[in-house]
């Protein structure tokens, strides 16, 4: 964490939220403590990105919204945007209903995103929500239990307009992103947006996906990869190949990325 620190977010906005981080985990037990910190790390690096590329009337997307931690840093940073956020599981949708009541900005479906339209089943982890998908991911405690449920899947081409211009994507589906991004072509064809997304072992590989038809995706659509840290390091500038983001992913190094405008 320290070497990380020094190398990639140090002179950077990265540099004061990474030191809390280490600070607050590293008496924690080591395989917590670097989950926490790998969690927590790409959480502000997130933000920075937003930060960086958002305006305030940049319109967004939120695919597995949850909580609404990633709408509320939408709505904070382009508070004159128009905000689409999908969430499945109907507790958390509620919830989601609930809290942005008063945003007339803010438009929420009951829904996963994917590229065939129609019902689905869904697999709700219990005890572990954030981990719920279209399919059974591996999980990290063995004992996890789960309710199988049946969601509606659309696809983000048949939800938006074409006149609608997305600034910003956000994914995270527990492995069912390449699907996902195959339902929204057109929009990213379209928008060139930035999209930040999860991609790593464990799960996207129970959809069969492999990193090469995540790059070749994107950059199909005009769009470079980079890991966040490297982006925000190089102002832009520091791209993976398509070796390089396999090997990401392979290795489990990363597994949040950026895809972003040549």
């Amino acid at each position: 964490m320290k070497q990380f620190i020094r190398q990639w977010v140090a002179g950077t906005p990265l540099e004061k939220p990474a030191r809390a981080i280490y600070g607050a985990f590293r008496g924690a037990p080591g395989h917590l403590a670097a989950a926490a910190d790998r969690g927590m790390l790409y959480d502000a690096q997130t933000e920075s990105v937003m930060k960086q590329v958002l305006e305030r009337r940049s319109n967004c997307i939120d695919a597995g919204c949850h909580n609404g931690a990633i709408l509320d840093l939408m709505l904070r940073i382009s508070p004159e945007g128009e905000h689409h956020g999908f969430e499945p599981l109907p507790y958390l949708y509620s919830a989601a209903v609930r809290k942005y009541a008063r945003f007339g900005n803010v438009h929420l479906y009951e829904a996963a995103l994917g590229d065939v339209p129609g019902t689905a089943s869904f697999q709700h982890v219990i005890g572990n929500p954030a981990y719920s998908g279209l399919l059974k991911r591996r999980y990290d405690r063995p004992d996890e239990k789960v309710e199988e449920i049946e969601v509606r899947v659309l696809r983000l081409d048949d939800v938006l307009p074409a006149s609608f211009d997305v600034r910003l994507i956000k994914i995270d589906v527990e492995g069912a992103e390449l699907q996902v991004l195959r339902g929204s072509t057109d929009l990213l064809l379209r928008c060139r947006p930035y999209v930040i997304f999860e991609h790593g072992l464990g799960a996207a590989d129970v959809y069969g996906t492999r990193p090469e038809m995540m790059f070749d995706l994107l950059s199909g659509c005009g769009l470079r990869l980079s890991l966040m840290s490297h982006w925000l390091a190089s102002g832009g500038g520091k791209t993976l190949s398509r070796e390089g983001f396999t090997d990401e992913f392979n290795s489990a190094r990363n597994y949040y990325f950026l895809a972003h405008p040549e």
